[in-house]
Protein backbone atom coordinates (compact mmCIF):
# COMPACT_ATOMS: atom_id res chain seq x y z
CA UNK A 1 0.00 0.00 0.00
CA UNK A 2 0.86 3.65 -0.93
CA UNK A 3 1.20 5.93 2.44
CA UNK A 4 -1.77 7.39 1.36
CA UNK A 5 -3.82 4.10 1.81
CA UNK A 6 -1.82 3.44 5.24
CA UNK A 7 -3.49 6.96 6.13
CA UNK A 8 -7.11 6.17 5.07
CA UNK A 9 -7.42 3.12 6.81
CA UNK A 10 -5.64 4.59 9.97
CA UNK A 11 -8.28 7.67 9.82
CA UNK A 12 -11.39 5.40 8.94
CA UNK A 13 -10.85 2.61 11.37
CA UNK A 14 -13.69 1.93 13.70
CA UNK A 15 -15.65 5.34 12.21
CA UNK A 16 -18.48 3.47 10.35
CA UNK A 17 -20.99 4.28 13.16
CA UNK A 18 -19.80 8.36 12.97
CA UNK A 19 -19.65 8.49 9.54
CA UNK A 20 -23.19 6.69 9.18
CA UNK A 21 -24.80 9.41 11.39
CA UNK A 22 -23.30 12.15 9.67
CA UNK A 23 -21.08 12.33 6.34
CA UNK A 24 -23.27 9.35 4.96
CA UNK A 25 -26.46 11.50 4.80
CA UNK A 26 -24.48 14.18 2.28
CA UNK A 27 -22.92 11.79 0.16
CA UNK A 28 -26.69 9.79 -0.43
CA UNK A 29 -27.39 12.45 -2.49
CA UNK A 30 -25.40 10.75 -5.34
CA UNK A 31 -26.94 7.84 -5.55
CA UNK A 32 -29.68 7.78 -7.48
CA UNK A 33 -27.57 9.33 -10.80
CA UNK A 34 -24.62 6.91 -9.96
CA UNK A 35 -27.32 4.10 -10.41
CA UNK A 36 -28.42 5.58 -13.52
CA UNK A 37 -25.22 6.16 -15.30
CA UNK A 38 -24.70 2.20 -14.43
CA UNK A 39 -27.97 1.12 -16.06
CA UNK A 40 -29.08 -0.61 -13.09
CA UNK A 41 -32.28 -2.77 -12.99
CA UNK A 42 -34.14 -5.78 -12.03
CA UNK A 43 -31.47 -8.14 -12.70
CA UNK A 44 -28.07 -6.25 -12.86
CA UNK A 45 -25.40 -8.17 -11.59
CA UNK A 46 -23.81 -5.02 -9.35
CA UNK A 47 -20.97 -4.79 -7.51
CA UNK A 48 -20.47 -2.19 -4.80
CA UNK A 49 -16.74 -0.87 -4.35
CA UNK A 50 -16.45 0.84 -0.54
CA UNK A 51 -20.21 0.39 0.35
CA UNK A 52 -19.71 2.35 3.21
CA UNK A 53 -22.83 2.45 5.42
CA UNK A 54 -25.02 0.63 2.66
CA UNK A 55 -26.83 3.40 1.44
CA UNK A 56 -25.77 2.24 -2.48
CA UNK A 57 -26.50 -1.16 -1.95
CA UNK A 58 -29.86 -0.82 -0.52
CA UNK A 59 -30.89 1.48 -3.33
CA UNK A 60 -29.73 -1.12 -5.78
CA UNK A 61 -31.39 -4.17 -4.14
CA UNK A 62 -34.64 -1.40 -4.24
CA UNK A 63 -34.55 -1.38 -7.85
CA UNK A 64 -34.22 -5.46 -8.12
CA UNK A 65 -30.50 -5.40 -8.92
CA UNK A 66 -28.53 -8.81 -7.79
CA UNK A 67 -26.12 -6.65 -5.45
CA UNK A 68 -22.35 -7.66 -3.78
CA UNK A 69 -20.44 -5.08 -1.92
CA UNK A 70 -17.16 -4.30 -0.54
CA UNK A 71 -15.30 -2.37 1.49
CA UNK A 72 -11.86 -1.71 3.40
CA UNK A 73 -13.04 -1.14 6.66
CA UNK A 74 -14.50 -3.86 8.63
CA UNK A 75 -17.12 -1.49 10.25
CA UNK A 76 -18.69 -0.26 7.52
CA UNK A 77 -19.02 -4.11 5.71
CA UNK A 78 -21.40 -5.19 9.03
CA UNK A 79 -23.14 -1.48 8.49
CA UNK A 80 -23.85 -2.63 5.00
CA UNK A 81 -24.84 -6.07 6.04
CA UNK A 82 -27.13 -4.67 8.65
CA UNK A 83 -28.82 -2.11 6.04
CA UNK A 84 -29.15 -4.41 2.99
CA UNK A 85 -29.51 -7.61 4.35
CA UNK A 86 -30.39 -9.19 0.88
CA UNK A 87 -26.34 -8.55 -0.20
CA UNK A 88 -23.16 -10.90 -0.21
CA UNK A 89 -20.95 -8.18 1.70
CA UNK A 90 -17.06 -8.77 1.89
CA UNK A 91 -14.26 -7.00 3.10
CA UNK A 92 -11.74 -6.06 0.26
CA UNK A 93 -8.91 -3.09 -0.26
CA UNK A 94 -8.57 -1.61 -3.73
CA UNK A 95 -7.26 -1.93 -6.17
CA UNK A 96 -7.56 -5.61 -5.50
CA UNK A 97 -10.66 -7.29 -4.98
CA UNK A 98 -11.80 -10.98 -4.17
CA UNK A 99 -13.53 -11.61 -7.66
CA UNK A 100 -13.34 -12.93 -11.24
CA UNK A 101 -12.83 -11.47 -14.07
CA UNK A 102 -15.94 -10.61 -16.10
CA UNK A 103 -18.30 -11.26 -13.09
CA UNK A 104 -20.24 -8.11 -12.84
CA UNK A 105 -22.72 -6.11 -15.47
CA UNK A 106 -22.16 -2.91 -13.25
CA UNK A 107 -19.39 -1.74 -11.23
CA UNK A 108 -20.50 1.65 -8.88
CA UNK A 109 -17.73 3.78 -6.20
CA UNK A 110 -19.25 6.22 -4.63
CA UNK A 111 -17.08 8.65 -3.42
CA UNK A 112 -14.12 5.71 -2.99
CA UNK A 113 -12.08 6.72 -5.75
CA UNK A 114 -10.68 10.04 -3.76
CA UNK A 115 -9.46 7.61 -1.20
CA UNK A 116 -7.30 4.89 -2.41
CA UNK A 117 -3.28 5.93 -3.01
CA UNK A 118 -3.72 3.97 -6.70
CA UNK A 119 -6.56 5.41 -8.51
CA UNK A 120 -5.98 4.54 -12.04
CA UNK A 121 -4.70 1.05 -10.62
CA UNK A 122 -8.25 0.86 -8.97
CA UNK A 123 -10.06 1.37 -11.78
CA UNK A 124 -8.18 -0.95 -13.71
CA UNK A 125 -9.14 -3.82 -11.10
CA UNK A 126 -13.04 -2.56 -11.44
CA UNK A 127 -12.82 -2.90 -15.19
CA UNK A 128 -11.40 -6.28 -14.74
CA UNK A 129 -14.26 -7.65 -12.79
CA UNK A 130 -16.97 -5.62 -15.19
CA UNK A 131 -18.02 -8.33 -17.91
CA UNK A 132 -17.06 -6.69 -21.43
CA UNK A 133 -19.98 -4.27 -22.52
CA UNK A 134 -20.80 -3.76 -19.04
CA UNK A 135 -20.44 -0.14 -16.98
CA UNK A 136 -18.70 1.58 -14.28
CA UNK A 137 -19.71 4.38 -12.70
CA UNK A 138 -17.67 6.51 -10.22
CA UNK A 139 -18.09 10.00 -7.86
CA UNK A 140 -15.25 11.94 -6.51
CA UNK A 141 -15.64 15.44 -4.64
CA UNK A 142 -15.42 18.42 -7.24
CA UNK A 143 -11.91 20.44 -6.41
CA UNK A 144 -11.99 23.47 -6.17
CA UNK A 145 -15.32 22.65 -4.46
CA UNK A 146 -18.63 24.51 -3.83
CA UNK A 147 -18.37 27.03 -0.58
CA UNK A 148 -20.02 24.48 1.37
CA UNK A 149 -17.05 21.90 1.27
CA UNK A 150 -14.87 24.65 2.27
CA UNK A 151 -16.97 25.48 6.04
CA UNK A 152 -15.21 23.29 8.18
CA UNK A 153 -11.60 24.01 6.24
CA UNK A 154 -12.24 27.38 6.54
CA UNK A 155 -12.59 26.61 10.39
CA UNK A 156 -9.65 24.92 10.50
CA UNK A 157 -7.44 27.35 9.26
CA UNK A 158 -8.94 30.31 10.93
CA UNK A 159 -8.15 28.79 14.61
CA UNK A 160 -4.32 27.79 12.65
CA UNK A 161 -4.91 24.59 12.72
CA UNK A 162 -2.50 23.02 10.39
CA UNK A 163 -1.56 19.08 8.67
CA UNK A 164 -0.43 16.75 10.87
CA UNK A 165 2.87 15.07 9.48
CA UNK A 166 1.98 11.72 8.77
CA UNK A 167 -1.27 12.49 6.57
CA UNK A 168 0.01 11.40 3.42
CA UNK A 169 -1.43 13.04 -0.25
CA UNK A 170 -1.80 10.94 -3.53
CA UNK A 171 1.42 10.76 -4.56
CA UNK A 172 1.63 13.44 -7.46
CA UNK A 173 2.54 10.88 -10.72
CA UNK A 174 -0.92 9.19 -9.65
CA UNK A 175 -2.80 11.98 -8.85
CA UNK A 176 -5.33 13.42 -11.16
CA UNK A 177 -7.62 16.48 -11.71
CA UNK A 178 -10.98 16.15 -9.60
CA UNK A 179 -13.04 17.89 -12.68
CA UNK A 180 -15.15 16.09 -15.12
CA UNK A 181 -12.38 16.42 -17.77
CA UNK A 182 -10.15 15.03 -15.06
CA UNK A 183 -11.83 11.93 -14.30
CA UNK A 184 -12.93 11.34 -17.69
CA UNK A 185 -9.31 11.36 -18.51
CA UNK A 186 -8.85 8.48 -15.56
CA UNK A 187 -11.44 6.50 -17.02
CA UNK A 188 -9.79 6.38 -20.56
CA UNK A 189 -6.56 5.94 -19.20
CA UNK A 190 -7.88 2.88 -17.17
CA UNK A 191 -9.81 1.18 -20.81
CA UNK A 192 -12.83 2.62 -20.51
CA UNK A 193 -14.95 3.67 -24.04
CA UNK A 194 -17.71 5.93 -24.30
CA UNK A 195 -16.83 7.50 -21.07
CA UNK A 196 -18.96 10.63 -19.90
CA UNK A 197 -18.45 12.68 -16.87
CA UNK A 198 -20.63 15.50 -15.49
CA UNK A 199 -20.66 17.90 -12.40
CA UNK A 200 -23.58 17.64 -9.67
CA UNK A 201 -24.50 20.13 -7.58
CA UNK A 202 -26.56 20.36 -4.81
CA UNK A 203 -27.79 22.08 -1.84
CA UNK A 204 -27.05 19.98 1.89
CA UNK A 205 -29.51 20.96 4.61
CA UNK A 206 -28.03 20.44 7.70
CA UNK A 207 -28.51 22.06 11.61
CA UNK A 208 -25.12 23.87 12.54
CA UNK A 209 -23.79 20.92 15.58
CA UNK A 210 -25.11 17.99 13.07
CA UNK A 211 -22.45 19.03 10.07
CA UNK A 212 -20.07 20.02 13.11
CA UNK A 213 -20.52 16.39 14.32
CA UNK A 214 -18.70 14.38 11.50
CA UNK A 215 -15.64 16.25 11.65
CA UNK A 216 -15.63 16.72 15.55
CA UNK A 217 -15.78 13.18 15.39
CA UNK A 218 -12.76 12.17 13.67
CA UNK A 219 -14.65 11.73 10.04
CA UNK A 220 -12.45 12.25 7.43
CA UNK A 221 -8.91 14.46 6.68
CA UNK A 222 -10.74 17.27 8.08
CA UNK A 223 -11.96 15.56 11.12
CA UNK A 224 -8.06 14.20 11.66
CA UNK A 225 -6.86 17.38 11.00
CA UNK A 226 -9.27 19.01 13.71
CA UNK A 227 -8.66 16.11 16.34
CA UNK A 228 -5.30 15.82 15.90
CA UNK A 229 -4.59 18.90 17.65
CA UNK A 230 -6.49 18.15 20.83
CA UNK A 231 -9.13 19.50 22.85
CA UNK A 232 -8.69 23.18 22.46
CA UNK A 233 -7.54 23.13 18.55
CA UNK A 234 -10.93 21.66 18.86
CA UNK A 235 -12.53 24.22 20.44
CA UNK A 236 -10.76 26.85 18.47
CA UNK A 237 -12.08 25.70 15.46
CA UNK A 238 -15.91 25.55 17.02
CA UNK A 239 -15.65 28.80 18.03
CA UNK A 240 -14.53 30.07 14.03
CA UNK A 241 -17.08 27.62 13.04
CA UNK A 242 -19.97 29.15 14.40
CA UNK A 243 -19.03 32.58 13.45
CA UNK A 244 -18.85 30.96 9.91
CA UNK A 245 -22.31 29.56 9.80
CA UNK A 246 -23.92 32.77 9.58
CA UNK A 247 -23.01 32.67 5.95
CA UNK A 248 -25.16 29.90 5.33
CA UNK A 249 -27.93 29.98 8.01
CA UNK A 250 -31.14 30.00 6.61
CA UNK A 251 -34.49 31.20 8.27
CA UNK A 252 -35.24 28.07 9.76
CA UNK A 253 -32.32 27.56 11.77
CA UNK A 254 -30.59 25.22 9.00
CA UNK A 255 -27.20 25.58 7.19
CA UNK A 256 -27.48 25.83 3.06
CA UNK A 257 -24.17 24.03 1.99
CA UNK A 258 -23.80 24.15 -1.78
CA UNK A 259 -21.82 20.95 -2.94
CA UNK A 260 -20.09 19.78 -6.06
CA UNK A 261 -19.45 16.29 -7.36
CA UNK A 262 -18.48 14.75 -10.54
CA UNK A 263 -19.79 11.69 -11.53
CA UNK A 264 -18.17 9.65 -14.53
CA UNK A 265 -19.08 6.48 -16.57
CA UNK A 266 -17.44 4.26 -19.05
CA UNK A 267 -17.81 0.60 -20.75
CA UNK A 268 -15.52 -1.89 -20.24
Amino acid sequence: MTAFDVMERRIWGGQADAYARTAARLCVRTVPALLDAAGVAPGTRLLDVGCGSGNVTAAALGRGAAVRAVDAEPGMVEATRRAAPGAEVRSGVLPQLPYADGEFDAVVANFVINHVGRPLEALVEMRRVTRPGGTIAVTVWQLPGAPGQALVGRAAQAAGLTRPDWMATVDEERNFARTPDGLAALLTAAGLADVQADTHTWDHRAAPDDWWAGPAAGIGAIGTLLTSAGPEGVAAAKREYDALCGEFLAEDGLLTLPHAAVLASGTA
